[in-house]
């Protein structure tokens, strides 16, 4: 697969359900927090985050913490419930996780590589998750939503105040929504624990793509 060109989010995007369907709102029998939704339309996301963009990856700087310098090589797009991880022989540096709405998928970066790639869970447009730049605030491990019904929330990592977060927990498949957090695998999210720590930054973007040499910078 091109490793020019890239979601934000992901060079390998989520195989997601993004329109149609009707939703009905309710838990999963574990009683985790989810909205499920119908699978209409999946073909056709499937057709439209399978389709690759063909860049040459413009000259960085190799020593900049914040410039992306490689993404894992994942083939085809990744399916709810996938996730990668590969952080062996990756340098120390500033950690940084991007989410991309379109995409529906979390990358983690260390020092400009990717190290960690997953499909997410995100909100519907009546409980969006949001966009922008987000510090993690607190670490939580064994969480659970005060909001819906006590519903678990392991791993967690804070995004707001008002309840949007990174965690595990949920059942991440084909035909479920958050109510605006990023959920993912628990294995992914009980890696991605371990090494983020409060400070952190989780860029949020709806449609943005990006790549090798791409800039991970949010002071600009």
């Amino acid at each position: 697969m091109n490793t020019g060109m890239k979601w934000i989010a992901g060079l390998s995007m989520a195989v997601a359900a993004v329109a149609g369907g009707a939703m009905a709102f309710g838990q999963s029998d574990d009683g985790t927090d989810i909205i499920a939704q119908g699978s209409a339309a999946v073909d056709d996301a499937i057709e439209f985050v399978s389709t690759e963009m063909v860049q040459e990856a413009p000259a960085f700087d190799p020593d900049d913490p914040f410039v992306i310098k490689r993404v894992l090589p994942i083939e085809g797009p990744i399916r709810y419930g996938e996730w990668h991880w590969d952080d062996e022989g990756v340098p120390d540096g500033p950690l940084v996780m991007t989410v991309d709405l379109q995409a529906r998928v979390i990358s983690v970066f260390r020092n400009g590589y990717e190290i960690g790639a997953a499909a997410a869970l995100l909100g519907t447009p009546e409980h969006p998750t949001p966009t922008g730049t987000f510090p993690i605030l607190t670490k939580e491990r064994d969480n659970v939503s005060e909001q819906y019904n006590n519903a678990p929330m392991p791993w967690t990592l804070r995004l707001t105040w008002d309840g949007v977060a990174v965690h595990g927990g949920s059942t991440v498949e084909r035909g479920y929504a958050s109510h605006g957090c990023i959920s993912v695998p628990d294995e992914f999210a009980s890696r991605l624990f371990d090494v983020a720590e409060i400070g952190d930054v989780v860029i949020i973007t709806d449609g943005v793509m990006t790549g090798v040499g791409g800039s991970l910078r949010t002071d600009t």
